[in-house]
């Protein structure tokens, strides 16, 4: 979901200093090991913000973990990679698993909304600092439900921002919106310190579009089925804008741009279109275009195909460009989805799901013994906790131990 669209816009100061002691940042007893305690940490899908993450966190003793030098630039690789290696710092003792924060700022913001959607159950929390989170909704991608037990703090620009969150709320994303006005280092990590994962909460949702990115806590989606539809269980999709664009072979420009018009700021490798990188987009069909963000609402309110002539600024020059507007087709792949909950005064589990015929649960010894419900048929009484595996069959259910 690499985007040239992405704004760079970055709003925290490195001068201002961070609070240094945080009641969640338990010290370690004189009488503890020798062997260095687990410690909270900062993921970043994007390794080029490494360093100054490093000078946030130092007074505080966490860790930052970036993806390997050599990770692909696809960011589904970059999820899976930044996945492996928050994991194997929780095998090797150094990563407290309960207090592991996804973040990003400027182009990787909208990066951090995505990465939710496809690994829910990783993070305690998340910060998205600057950006939009626009890029993540139009990949058709994100999921509200998986933010259930992953709140996320963005910290915005402008009213625009401001808007887009509170659509990203009303759709059921767990977001929490404050303006950039204010907000120190210090603020964002008593936010982030305020909230731990849990291993196994009560109550989980999920959703997704990959058997790759199927991990629900205490639930893994194994098989899917199409045919295995649920309508008690819609979509959590936040439903993107229109995807529009001017048919000018790709270009990039970045949302912060104060104008005139829409700066050209990215063009692809062997680009043949009529685009120059700094070329102006200042009118269409004699609309004048202010800046970037007038020209991104107008395309995200078009759904028609049509053609436009657009005026482009070169230097002292006007140059006419007969063009059109075109409007991508969205995928319309079906999502599987999960929801499941745990009854502590009735000591049940129940699951409901969508598109899926077979799924690993855990299920930890305190919550034996148990009923188990999916789909509202009691499946069996649980009796010692581990992982069960259920399946579908021909409409019968199933239970056993994981293999």
């Amino acid at each position: 979901m690499t985007s040239r669209n992405w704004s760079r816009k970055s709003v925290l100061a490195c001068a201002i200093s961070l609070l240094l002691a945080v009641a969640a940042f338990a010290q370690v007893p004189a009488t503890a090991p020798a062997a260095a305690p687990a410690v909270p940490a900062v993921a970043l899908l994007n390794s080029s913000d490494l360093a100054q993450w490093q000078t946030w966190t130092k007074g505080l003793g966490w860790s930052v973990l970036v993806p390997p030098a050599n990770t692909p630039q696809s960011v589904d690789l970059r999820i899976q990679a930044l996945e492996k290696v928050v994991s194997d710092g929780i095998k090797a003792g150094s990563v407290d698993p309960a207090r592991v924060y996804l973040a990003g700022r400027g182009e990787a913001a909208a990066a951090v909304f995505y990465a939710v959607s496809r690994v829910p159950d990783l993070w305690a929390a998340e910060v998205a600092i600057g950006g939009s989170a626009r890029p993540a909704v139009d990949s058709n991608r994100l999921y509200a439900a998986n933010f259930m037990n992953a709140p996320i703090l963005w910290i915005g620009n402008d009213s625009e921002d401001e808007t887009l969150a509170t659509k990203l709320k009303a759709a059921g994303v767990n977001l929490e919106y404050r303006p950039a006005a204010g907000v120190t280092p210090g603020v964002l990590f008593q936010w982030l310190a305020r909230h731990q994962r849990q291993p196994f909460p009560e109550s989980i949702d999920c959703e997704t579009n990959s058997p790759t990115f199927a991990s629900c806590y205490w639930i893994r989606m194994v098989k899917f089925d199409p045919g295995e539809r649920n309508d008690v269980l819609p979509s959590s999709r936040v439903q993107p804008g229109s995807g529009a664009a001017l048919d000018l072979g790709g270009f990039g420009f970045k949302l912060d741009d104060p104008g005139p018009g829409v700066r050209v700021s990215w063009l692809p490798d062997k680009y043949k279109g009529p685009l120059k990188l700094d070329d102006r987009i200042v009118e269409l069909d004699g609309r004048k275009i202010e800046n970037a963000r007038q020209y991104a609402a107008i395309m995200e309110k078009t759904f028609e195909e049509r053609p436009v002539v657009a005026m482009v600024q070169r230097g002292k020059d006007k140059v006419r460009l007969e063009t059109r507007i075109v409007v991508p087709q969205r995928e319309s792949t079906v999502t599987a989805r999960v929801q499941a909950a745990y009854n502590p005064q009735e000591k049940t589990i129940q699951i409901i799901s969508r598109t899926v015929t077979e799924m690993r649960v855990t299920i930890p010894p305190l919550w034996t013994p148990a009923t188990l419900n999916w789909n509202g048929t009691p499946i069996e009484k649980v009796e010692t906790g581990g992982c069960r595996l259920l399946t579908e069959q021909t409409e019968l259910l199933h239970a056993e131990n994981c293999p």
